[in-house]
């Protein structure tokens, strides 16, 4: 009797360690919850007026139309991977300080008169020290394993970052001539005369300018966003994740010449309207980018199976050698 009576006993204690543990754990995550959101409603008081800015110019400029919708998406990113990311948490107040001591003084150093920074490039510093903050909280509460785990969604954040002037100026002009080097090649394929000089190019009746609008850098900026996404939920490999990122730029600057010869043919043999119509401004960039994520898709399928196929070949060799190895990169 007193034997079969053991192993409820040892059972029944069982169930209590682990129910007094999982109560402790679930403590434990609180307070570290609270802390975070605690430190994170401050950093959203002391940034208030250029987060405000920054909500309101995403509803007024096409070049900040992204970013009310980074935060969402960092944050679903680390729900969905919630257990592997706060699998081991521990405070770490040593880096912590550090980061939200620089956020601090990048802040500071935003503010000074000296600087004499254009209010792009205030916003820019002002929105990178805002997030530093936030990893320093994250880091605080949750250790740098968990941060580890969530490097991607936390570092998403950063795309909130207005692009500064000297960057985005660079970025513009590049596309601008990958743009006006795709147009060029187009036409003479389809054999319509044309007299390009520089960024114009002269067709019967129309005169088309690549300028900074025509660019492409909202669209190419947008392709880049789902790039990275796709890159993180479709494949493992790191050097898979960058090709798929870096190859998005010769898709964006094709998309945007096929955009602006089909804009100009239709209106040198169709109705000049093209050029000022919707299909322009208004639903042109959803249809061309469609056709850029047809080219795409396509991609991340072949860097899927290759995937697949390099990690196959890789557990059979591990077999043969008779041990087994995770499928990770």
């Amino acid at each position: 009797m007193l034997t079969s009576g053991l192993p409820g006993r040892i059972d029944t204690r069982q169930g209590v360690l682990l129910a007094s543990g999982s109560k402790h754990r679930a403590k434990h995550m609180t307070r570290r919850n609270v802390l975070f959101t605690v430190i994170c409603v401050l950093a959203a008081l002391l940034f208030g007026v250029p987060l405000a800015t920054l909500c309101r110019l995403s509803q007024q400029e096409e070049m900040y139309s992204h970013t009310l919708v980074i935060a969402p998406i960092s944050l679903g990113l680390v729900y969905l991977n919630r257990k592997r990311i706060f699998r081991d948490v521990h405070y770490c107040f040593g880096p912590g300080v550090v980061l939200l001591v620089a956020g601090m003084m990048l802040c500071w150093l935003s503010r000074r008169p000296s600087l004499n920074l254009d209010p792009n490039d205030y916003l820019s510093l002002v929105v990178l020290s805002f997030l530093m903050v936030l990893i320093a909280a994250f880091v605080l509460s949750y250790g740098t394993k968990a941060f580890r785990a969530a490097f991607f969604p936390l570092s998403f954040l950063f795309l909130m970052v207005p692009i500064p002037r000297f960057l985005l100026e660079g970025i513009v002009l590049a596309l601008q001539r990958g743009s006006a080097e795709m147009t060029d090649a187009l036409f003479k394929l389809s054999g319509v005369p044309v007299l390009r000089q520089g960024f114009t190019f002269s067709l019967p009746s129309v005169t088309i300018d690549i300028a900074h609008e025509c660019s492409g850098i909202r669209s190419s900026l947008a392709l880049f966003i789902t790039s990275l996404l796709a890159g993180y939920v479709f494949l493992r490999s790191k050097w898979r994740r960058v090709f798929l990122s870096v190859f998005v730029i010769p898709v964006a600057i094709i998309k945007n010449g096929v955009r602006i010869v089909t804009l100009s043919l239709l209106a040198v043999y169709v109705d000049r309207g093209y050029l000022t119509g919707s299909l322009h401004h208004r639903y042109g960039g959803a249809v061309f980018s469609l056709l850029a994520l047809a080219v795409l898709v396509p991609v991340l399928c072949l860097l899927q199976k290759q995937e697949r196929s390099a990690q196959s070949c890789r557990r059979r060799a591990e077999h043969t050698r008779g041990r087994f190895v995770p499928e990770t990169e």
